[in-house]
């Protein structure tokens, strides 16, 4: 067995920008950091849209959890955490399969 080095040396308080505490200058963490959460959110956005479509598609057939999981070829847990949004769990590519699955296609507009 190795010896594993598993000590916390430092922790980056909420709200922090995480690029100064990496050593970035000021300018250049604020701008790094305002590129990164523009990017989380537009990801979240397209996120949002694919799960709004999968929750309208349960609605609209009246099913249950278990079964909508079924038709998805995923857990009911899974299905909970779409009906829920909780987009830290899902991959665009996830979301985009369970769509095809139900016959639905996604089309990617970009302006």
């Amino acid at each position: 067995m190795s010896d594993i080095d598993t000590k916390t040396r430092h922790v980056t308080q909420p709200g922090a920008n995480l690029f100064v505490e990496l050593g970035f200058d000021l300018t250049e963490a604020e701008q790094l950091e305002a590129e990164s959460r523009k990017r989380i959110n537009d990801t979240n956005a397209l996120k949002a849209e694919l799960m709004d479509e999968l929750a309208k598609w349960i609605n609209e057939n009246h099913l249950k959890q278990g079964e909508a999981a079924a038709i998805l070829q995923v857990t009911r847990p899974r299905v909970s955490d779409v009906v829920n949004k909780k987009m830290s769990k899902f991959t665009i590519d996830a979301l985009v399969g369970m769509l095809s699955r139900i016959g639905k296609t996604v089309h990617l507009a970009i302006g």
